[in-house]
């Protein structure tokens, strides 16, 4: 029967006709729904004639069942979309869809569709973003029904702890090295991010009885980062590692080394966070923190749908086991 239903959507009613029964055993079949006494052969015929036909039911008629809609909606602020935050954003589509629920991504990134017009067009079961947004904000959305608002980063309580990343940096150069330096991006709006870091690198300092980590913002730039090496090689004591905000941020630090005529880890040992595609191919190749985004994206789909279970959730941040990636810029 290919072709019937090609000029509109396939409903329920079509399957049932296809499969030669009522359309309360179509639901009752393709919903799993308990109790109920269908036959096997009847339930294969109608699962044979969903998939002939394409049919998939309707989002509001699964919304208008569960009481509520089963869309995620993740805000992404306005920082650089690369490696790792595009695999995050894929490993929470497939954490959330695992419930079945839907994560759609907007972006803050300018001249972007204000926040609010977006939660109200798509009236999400939940919001996640992953830098905080103003209350009243959040509130406005609580009021509207939108039963779970949560920010990953942002101030209070963190869902995600960015500090034990630079404690992890600053332990492996700690154990040679007696003056770390620390490398932060030259992006504002990455100090969500950057500045936890760096309270991780000076805890660590501290308890290893080191000098507070000099710290220099490293333009992606040539100039720029050759000016802050040189500042880290001619301070008193000199810096002989450095904690870099990122991957990224790290291999301009190296490619300012090379333009000098130095090397790492011989004249300054530099490690970076992520583990970033390039980062292997560097010269020399960069030692890099690695963190698991699948167990974050699992965890944080788990506290959403808790959230919307009622369950009770913890609010401690989420376990985020880290490694170092061992090679030979430190």
């Amino acid at each position: 029967m290919t072709g019937r239903f090609d000029r509109r959507r396939v409903t329920s009613a079509d399957v049932a006709r296809e499969a030669k029964v009522s359309r309360a055993t179509v639901s009752y079949v393709l919903n799993d729904s308990p109790h109920q006494k269908i036959p096997e052969d009847t339930r294969r015929r109608v699962r044979e004639a969903a998939a002939r036909l394409g049919y998939a039911p309707s989002a509001a008629a699964r919304s208008l069942r569960r009481g509520r809609s089963d869309i995620v909606l993740g805000l992404l602020p306005d920082w650089p979309i690369e490696h790792v935050l595009g695999q995050l954003v894929q490993q929470l589509t497939n954490a959330l869809a695992q419930h079945e629920l839907t994560f759609l991504v907007h972006s803050a990134a300018r001249p972007a569709r204000p926040l609010r017009e977006v939660w109200k067009a798509l009236t999400p079961a939940a919001v996640l973003a992953l830098d905080a947004f103003p209350e009243v904000e959040a509130g406005a959305m609580r009021a509207a029904g939108i039963e779970v608002v949560m920010a990953v980063h942002g101030p209070g309580a963190p869902l995600v702890a960015e500090e034990p990343i630079g404690a992890a940096q600053a332990r492996y150069l700690g154990r040679v090295h007696r003056r770390l330096g620390y490398a932060r991006p030259d992006l504002e709006r990455l100090d969500v991010l950057a500045r936890p870091r760096l309270d991780g690198v000076r805890k660590v300092c501290a308890e290893l009885c080191l000098p507070e980590p000099d710290v220099r913002t490293v333009p992606v730039d040539p100039d720029g980062a050759v000016e802050a090496v040189r500042a880290w090689l001619a301070a008193d004591p000199p810096v002989t590692g450095v904690c870099a905000f990122n991957d990224d941020v790290a291999l301009v630090v190296l490619a300012a080394l090379r333009s000098l005529g130095l090397r790492a880890p011989r004249d300054l040992a530099v490690i970076g966070v992520d583990d970033i595609r390039g980062a292997g191919l560097a010269q020399p190749p960069l030692t890099t923190i690695v963190r698991d985004t699948d167990a974050i994206a699992r965890g944080l789909a788990r506290r959403i749908v808790d959230t919307l279970d009622g369950a009770q959730v913890c609010t401690d941040p989420l376990e985020d086991s880290l490694r170092v990636q061992v090679r030979a810029s430190a």
